[in-house]
């Protein structure tokens, strides 16, 4: 797993950069990334899955046109997602983060991962260092960053997910409720796999580590 820790870079288990041009240079993760986005054309082209198209948003991030557009009340966003029968998610990222972009413009737009996720998960995205208002599921109305705080997001991307039932996270902040979360970024596969983890609740059963060992291989 890669993660962003403000201008810090942790490399566990995946490659790529840090913010400085890092362990395998910033032409390592462009190549890749070309690549993968030219096999996600060609797939596209194949299958009739429309083509991804991430955008680059006025506060420097980049989104999914398929993100929720949200009032920000945490407990309003979450009761969406359940009566569409999906799973709520938050997606935190910041201005400048090359693994953020990478989740866009890697992950994202391989067609199985973009269509699992879109069809099973509503992703609610904040800026780690952004002002919004939020309103946390306990009432609590907090601007982004300082949510993040609360929260303990320290790396970007971070995702966060939550439990299908509202009348669980009575009283709870997020960083209580969530049943996972993943600090940092993770190549493909494994991306996949977190969210399929999470879908089919595997969390209930396994540990995160076994699910991907029998998942990824």
């Amino acid at each position: 797993m890669i993660t962003c820790e403000y201008e810090n870079i942790t490399d566990e288990e995946t490659v790529g950069h840090d913010w400085r041009g890092g362990i395998f240079g910033v032409g390592a993760m462009a190549t890749r990334r070309n690549f993968m986005m030219v096999c996600a054309g060609a797939v596209a082209a194949l299958t009739g899955w429309p083509a991804h198209a991430a955008v680059l948003t006025d506060d420097g991030l980049y989104s999914e046109e398929w993100f929720l557009e949200s009032f920000l009340d945490l407990a309003e966003d979450l009761q969406e997602a359940t009566s569409q029968g999906k799973r709520f998610a938050i997606m935190w990222e910041q201005r400048g983060c090359p693994y953020c972009q990478e989740t866009h413009l890697v992950n994202f737009a391989q067609p199985e991962i973009n269509r699992f996720v879109r069809e099973n998960f509503v992703i609610l995205q904040l800026n780690m260092f952004g002002s919004r208002k939020v309103t946390d599921f306990d009432g609590e109305e907090l601007e982004e960053r300082d949510l993040a705080r609360k929260y303990g997001v320290r790396f970007s991307p971070t995702i966060q997910f939550f439990p299908d039932d509202p009348a669980t996270l009575e009283g709870k902040t997020g960083q209580e409720a969530e049943v996972v979360r993943i600090p940092g970024y993770l190549r493909p596969p494994h991306f996949l796999a977190m969210f399929k983890f999470v879908r089919e609740e595997a969390y209930q059963t396994t540990s995160l580590r076994d699910y991907l060992k029998q998942a990824v291989r």
